[in-house]
């Protein structure tokens, strides 16, 4: 071990980069010499070792960020998953997860590995994510990412950052935006599994009419009629399931496709991105 004297400066300035305790970048400085690039590289060796012995681990804790870019036609979503809702709640855990959405934003690459792929600061997330789970003794993974584009995207976080909406329009003003947002709170709230009946995948909706015909059957209904009756059990599970067609939460009257239509009649969603905890 070295026997180079330490400044509590230099710890600071450590800590400042790394995020880690003031411990553990004095013991990497010292370490190393004092040389600050290998503090840094013994850091991220140690959150190496700490990835690999907690693999295994569950990380159903984190922050989940919605965002959208400044003309509000790009939107994303970005899960950075702990093991503790302690960490989950820490100020730097919640601005570390931003600032790789604000990356998302500004690269908006096509997916999970290519938002990885790329910098920041002077290393890749990846690596940050191998980094940080290091200095805070967790598993730390980037659990997800989720992009879209349209005329007009909205967000939607919800409250402690346990889920993130980014709900795509087919018209802009701001009006529809705050329209947008009212849908993306539904999807929190709702997860429906598609914006409309076309929007279901077909797996689903045959697994669908295979379970209303063998609920119809076991109630000894005659098996010329249990094609209509699970058409009709069909007909609810897309009332229920699928955006456009759910009862609006904010007044439970109307459906979220008429909601839209109040605002303008051509007003729909093309498209959204949910992403939660668990």
């Amino acid at each position: 071990m070295s026997n180079v004297t330490i400044s509590a400066a230099d710890v600071k300035k450590l800590r400042d980069q790394t995020g880690a305790g003031m411990m553990d970048c004095k013991k990497a400085l010292t370490e190393a010499g004092g040389d600050f690039e290998k503090a840094i590289e013994h850091l991220r060796k140690k959150g190496q070792k700490l990835t690999e012995k907690r693999a295994d681990r569950e990380a159903k804790e984190g922050v989940v960020i919605a965002q959208v870019n400044g003309d509000k036609t790009k939107g994303v979503v970005v899960r950075l998953s702990c093991e503790t809702d302690f960490v989950a709640k820490n100020q730097d855990f919640i601005n570390l997860t931003k600032s790789i959405a604000d990356i998302a934003l500004n690269e908006f690459p096509a997916d999970k590995d290519g938002l990885m792929a790329l910098n920041i600061g002077d290393i890749t997330i990846a690596e940050k994510v191998v980094e940080q789970t290091g200095v805070i003794g967790e598993k730390i993974e980037l659990a997800g990412y989720e992009r879209i584009e349209a005329t007009m995207v909205a967000p939607y976080i919800h409250m402690g950052n346990k889920a993130g909406v980014v709900v795509g329009l087919n018209k802009a003003s701001d009006d529809f935006f705050d329209a947008g947002r009212d849908v993306a709170m539904q999807v929190a709230a709702m997860k429906p599994i598609g914006v409309d009946k076309d929007d279901v995948d077909p797996s689903i909706v045959q697994k669908e009419i295979e379970i209303g015909k063998e609920i119809a059957r076991q109630a000894g209904k005659p098996e010329e009629m249990l094609e209509r009756i699970a058409t009709g059990k069909l007909n609810k599970f897309f009332k229920e399931n699928t955006l456009l067609n759910q009862a609006f939460v904010k007044d439970g009257k109307s459906s979220v496709a008429d909601y839209l239509k109040s605002k303008d009649p051509e007003l729909t969603v093309t498209g959204f991105k949910h992403i939660q905890l668990g």
